[in-house]
């Protein structure tokens, strides 16, 4: 049996269909969006396998078949294990008591670790899980063959301990600068009173137990960071540093950005309304966050229709438009960008709430109402914020003139 699940497939599918996160019926989320990397001495013994599974069929392979996170991590290990990868990756998988996360290595290898209660991790595109404990088997899953692979190869630099990373990983320049910045950050902001460490540092602990719950919106403004109130922050604020400073690290919101998503399963509320996929298209520091809860048949037209060619008739494209217009007048717009977005904010807020206290019914069909109501409110406010910058943007040409008094 096949469960309901959503996904966000690439516009495009000539490459695969790429859904990348969802969560399905029985409120199992999956994310598969981080292409990582294995080092060459690994890759010299198990090689990766051109036509192996990949990201593009991930989720479609797994997500439909899994009643728990943990059954999730094991279901797409064992697939790993007989049909090999053609790339390395790094999935998380969560539902209503806990967060699984899984670490491809080489062609047919991968070790899972729950997190611990209480922690974060950030996962910025490189292997990162540290000490795996064998004997935990509550905590850790790993490939059949994983420990007499390296001891068949002697890939372990530190044999008394068994450390995912120091095996597996890279610890290359670009990682330095591509990669770990992205922890920095995360931790400076979760873990504000850790002084001691340094964007390029490549021994940061891969989960922390936060100063402070994390909200939502402590994920959100995450996600839409770059390097904010730093000297690497690109944009020429109060706190950028140098011109050589702002370009130093890879920021999280950058121009690639496609699609974002944050899966939340609830405890607090009914299972048949706890699941909320949020979800952000285009540049992430500008483009809203919007809640879909998942137990839904349909999403918003505007969501689906996402073409090659630019129209603004669908989000993505209005999102990635928008971005094009605010970059080059960022100052002058960035306080309005702000505003916007932060009423998007508590708009959804109000939303899930509204939305928890009415549900009743046929709740599927509840929840898929709700959700075109308040994508099509969000909707609404993307097109008046696109409308006041395009006709302010006419006011910025360099061609403006006024005749003034005398002509």
């Amino acid at each position: 049996h096949a469960y309901r699940y959503t996904g966000t497939p690439q516009a495009d599918q000539s490459d695969g269909q790429y859904e990348e996160a969802g969560i399905n019926e029985l409120n199992v989320g999956m994310s598969a969006t981080e292409t990582t990397a294995t080092n060459a001495r690994v890759l010299g013994y198990d090689p990766l396998v051109d036509d192996g599974i990949n990201e593009e069929a991930m989720i479609t392979l797994v997500l439909p078949y899994i009643k728990s996170a943990k059954e999730g991590a094991a279901r797409l290990g064992a697939l790993i294990e007989k049909y090999g990868t053609g790339e390395s990756n790094s999935i998380a998988f969560n539902d209503q008591n806990d967060v699984w996360y899984l670490e491809t290595a080489g062609g047919h290898h991968w070790a899972a670790m729950r997190l611990p209660e209480d922690t974060y991790a950030i996962a910025p595109n490189q292997t990162l899980m540290q000490t795996v404990d064998l004997q935990d088997t509550d905590n850790f899953l790993v490939a059949s063959d994983l420990v007499d692979f390296v001891a068949q190869h002697h890939l372990n630099p530190t044999p008394d301990t068994f450390n995912f990373r120091e095996i597996f990983g890279t610890h290359g320049e670009d990682d330095a600068y591509y990669n770990t910045p992205r922890t920095w950050y995360g931790q400076k902001l979760f873990n504000p009173e850790i002084t001691d460490q340094q964007p390029t540092d490549q021994d940061m602990p891969f989960t922390r137990k936060p100063a402070k719950k994390l909200a939502i919106e402590d994920v959100q403004f995450f996600l839409s960071s770059h390097y904010n109130g730093t000297p690497y922050d690109p944009f020429g604020t109060y706190a950028s540093g140098s011109a050589a400073d702002q370009r130093k690290y890879r920021p999280i919101a950058m121009d690639r950005n496609q699609c974002s998503s944050i899966l939340q399963i609830r405890n607090d509320v009914p299972a048949d309304h706890a699941a909320i996929q949020w979800i952000a298209m285009g540049f992430f520091a500008y483009a809203p966050y919007v809640p879909f809860f998942t137990n839904i048949t349909d999403t918003p037209a505007d969501y689906q229709s996402t073409t090659a060619a630019v129209d603004v008739a669908n989000v993505y494209w209005l999102n990635k438009t928008l971005s094009v217009l605010i970059e080059p007048h960022f100052h002058d717009y960035v306080e309005a960008v702000n505003a916007f977005r932060d009423g998007c904010q508590s708009y959804a807020r109000s939303r899930v709430a509204a939305t928890d206290a009415a549900v009743s019914g046929n709740v599927s069909a509840f929840l898929t109402q709700s959700n075109q109501i308040t994508a099509g409110e969000i909707s609404k406010r993307t097109r008046e914020l696109f409308d006041t910058i395009v006709k302010h943007g006419l006011l910025l040409s360099k061609t403006a003139w006024e005749k003034g008094q005398n002509l």
